[in-house]
């Protein structure tokens, strides 16, 4: 698959992966990759609903369809704010996420946007890991934001990528 800047990334080329928007016959496989990967994932609602609701949400899926990974966008004024995002557990380590990042980067750029906004949980390593490599900044925190373990509220980190 081509990016949009011209460049052909090598994971994607390789393996015969496609992007393509969302639809609603991707929620259940969007929802069971969710669950794989996150101890506290999205309800399947929350994907019927962003849908309705018009965010930019794309599927990354292999030529035998399988689902490999998947964002979601919400535009806001000048700033596009990731959602969710996710690759499917056997494709980590593949730069597959950082793929994403790069396609994320290239819709908010196309809708002249001035930055990316996120939030991403402290335990969520991996993730702050690539967010951090790709040069997003903390520029803030979110107390009791996500639910937790045991009834428990975990704080969120806020990130910002400016374009």
């Amino acid at each position: 698959m081509a990016a949009q800047d011209g460049m052909v990334h090598p994971e994607v080329q390789a393996t015969g992966l496609a992007l393509r928007p969302m639809v609603m016959d991707d929620v259940d496989a969007v929802y069971a990759l969710e669950c794989s990967v996150f101890p506290h994932p999205w309800s399947r609602a929350n994907f019927v609903d962003s849908l309705a609701s018009g965010y930019d949400a794309w599927v990354l899926r292999g030529a035998d369809d399988e689902l490999a990974g998947y964002f979601l966008l919400m535009i806001a004024l000048d700033e596009v704010h990731l959602l969710d995002v996710a690759v499917a557990a056997p494709r980590h380590g593949t730069g597959l996420g950082r793929y994403l990042l790069d396609r994320i980067v290239a819709r908010a750029r196309g809708l002249r946007m001035a930055s990316i906004l996120l939030e991403v949980r402290p335990s969520n390593e991996r993730a702050l890991q690539v967010y951090q490599r790709y040069g997003f900044a903390e520029i803030g925190r979110r107390k009791g934001y996500y639910p937790a373990h045991e009834g428990r509220r975990e704080e969120a980190i806020v990130m910002r990528y400016m374009l």
